[in-house]
């Protein structure tokens, strides 16, 4: 590595329901990184503006024309972005188009990736196509409500399912429906986060999730996560608030699990991601007994706080997270 120190920028904020997550997330990456190795800055970046935190306790804003700030009368220039945006414009690819405007590497996958993950519905079509099992599901655009009857909805989705923002990083705006009654209510929760709505097939089955990130010179698939939630599903207080059991390795036979990874690690070279991902699966019966893992959701900028899935696996495979953190910094680099 160069002996020069570089100057990494944690990028956080977003302009979603979870910019106080993003922040955590930040916190734990900050915390994470070897200073040894980084001079390390967190950049807050929302509609209201963009600043980074100083050494000093201070804020100072960033030029935006090229991520530049100044710090003690010297204009300071980055060396990379660290993503951690859950939803937009760090999760949807705008963010990676002003990076590549300004010739800045960041962690996350390109501009094309990071939209169509963030797609839940396009993703999901996109992906059978390559043979990946995903649940059923439709799509409900802002003004076409009525295009589509309960009924309809009812007979090629099936109840319960679950509605959800289509396009849309965070875990607020879903609802798991049980019965037609409830679909209008919850359409409309979803369209306030998100002019498209997804319903999509419920799958009783056992929940799990990988992280993956690959270099040039390695690729690593993380254990297995078990995610065991006692609310009706893994919605935002499962996810943040504590109420969920985290159970890495996964309590699923060895043979599940390593075909999970693979998966992981074949959707990981199909999208040509970059930086690490999670992704969410659950796992149900097939018709001959055996187990079915059905993708539910990639995610490109996954939590990153010390409790957060993506350390407990890491933790879980035995290795250090600066190490991790600075393998994917130098991949842009070698």
């Amino acid at each position: 590595m160069n002996n020069k120190k570089r100057t990494i920028a944690i990028v956080c904020g977003g302009d979603s329901s979870e910019h106080g997550v993003s922040l955590r997330s930040a916190q734990g990456l900050y915390s994470f990184f070897d200073k040894e190795r980084y001079n390390v800055y967190v950049v807050d970046v929302n509609k209201n503006g963009w600043n980074v935190h100083l050494k000093d306790g201070m804020t100072a804003p960033i030029d935006r024309n090229d991520f530049s700030f100044q710090e003690e009368g010297e204009k300071r220039l980055f060396d990379y972005a660290y993503i951690t945006i859950h939803g937009t414009p760090g999760e949807n690819g705008i963010l990676q188009g002003y990076f590549e405007l300004i010739g800045l590497p960041y962690s996350t996958s390109g501009v094309l990736i990071e939209a169509l993950t963030f797609d839940k519905f396009v993703l999901n079509q996109y992906l059978r196509s390559f043979g990946v099992s995903v649940p059923e599901s439709l799509l409900i655009r802002r003004g076409q409500e009525k295009d589509v009857s309960d009924e309809e909805i009812e007979q090629r989705i099936g109840m319960p399912c679950f509605v959800k923002p289509s396009n849309d990083g965070s875990s607020f705006g879903v609802s798991k429906v049980k019965n037609v009654d409830q679909l209008a209510p919850a359409i409309r929760k979803a369209m306030m986060e998100s002019d498209e709505v997804m319903v999509e097939q419920f799958l009783d089955g056992t929940e799990i999730t990988v992280g993956c990130y690959k270099t040039r010179e390695k690729s690593v698939v993380f254990p297995v996560t078990e995610v065991v939630t006692h609310n009706e599903f893994f919605d935002y207080d499962a996810k943040y608030n504590g109420q969920v059991e985290e159970i890495t390795p996964a309590r699923i036979p060895d043979d599940v699990a390593k075909r999970a990874q693979q998966i992981t690690s074949a959707i990981y070279d199909i999208l040509h991601c970059n930086g690490i991902i999670r992704i969410d699966y659950i796992l149900t019966k097939n018709s001959e007994g055996g187990m079915k893992i059905n993708m539910l959701e990639i995610n490109t900028t996954p939590g990153m706080t010390p409790t957060s899935f993506i350390p407990q696996q890491v933790r879980a495979a035995g290795l250090d997270i600066a190490d991790v953190l600075a393998d994917i910094v130098e991949n842009q680099f070698t």
